[in-house]
């Protein structure tokens, strides 16, 4: 595995940010802990400011929408388990395999939070903001680039084109497979994204 991090490290936060992220971390598990308890639709930013002992101006200062709410706890989830999944990664060859893997980690996760991936990704998919602008990303084009690196260091994917390029080609097919998943019954992600990562391949593989 690269040792070039998904997630980089920043310096030191000073007092207020530190803060600042310790209320964000607050109000996202008030806000998850009521999802779970009392279903997404039903908990409102009223209920969620009244649980987390905060004004609904200081709520609304930090997360103008409880969507917003969800994309703090994915992301940090996500941030959080990055070590774990490193460790996964490693066994597994550099390229189709260990993208393959990564996208089986990735399904047993969404299968668990099914029921909040629609609305997460619809918010999403609204906020059009660049990431100098302030948009959030989640770190998944890091990872999809770093993986993709990998394949062509090693000679599983063609070179001719950068990674992240093909990273972001990868997002957008990867978004259509959980979209298509999230609207139909009866699919298995988990083949639904071997299927997809199938199609993909064949695409970045070397041409003899």
């Amino acid at each position: 595995m690269s040792n070039k991090p998904a997630f980089p490290s920043h310096p030191d936060a000073g007092r207020r940010e530190r803060k600042r992220q310790q209320q964000c971390d607050h109000l996202a598990d008030t806000a998850w802990a009521l999802f779970e308890a009392e279903g997404f639709e039903a908990v409102t930013m009223e209920r969620i400011a009244e649980a987390g002992d905060v004004s609904k101006v200081t709520l609304y200062r930090h997360f103008p929408v409880k969507e917003a709410l969800l994309r703090h706890v994915f992301h940090r989830e996500l941030r959080e388990a990055w070590p774990a999944i490193q460790s996964e990664l490693a066994a597994a060859r550099p390229g189709r395999a260990r993208l393959a893997r990564f996208l089986q980690l990735q399904a047993a996760w969404c299968e668990s939070r099914r029921g909040y991936l629609l609305p997460y990704v619809r918010f999403r998919m609204s906020d059009m903001r660049r990431p100098e602008e302030g948009r959030e990303r989640s770190g998944m084009d890091r990872i999809f680039g770093e993986l993709i690196a990998q394949g062509q260091a090693c000679g599983d994917f063609r070179q001719d084109i950068a990674a992240p390029l093909l990273a972001m080609h990868l997002q957008f097919v990867h978004l259509a497979t959980l979209l298509r998943w999230l609207s139909e019954e009866g699919l298995s992600l988990a083949d639904e994204l071997a299927s997809m990562l199938n199609l993909v391949c064949d695409g970045m593989a070397v041409r003899s």
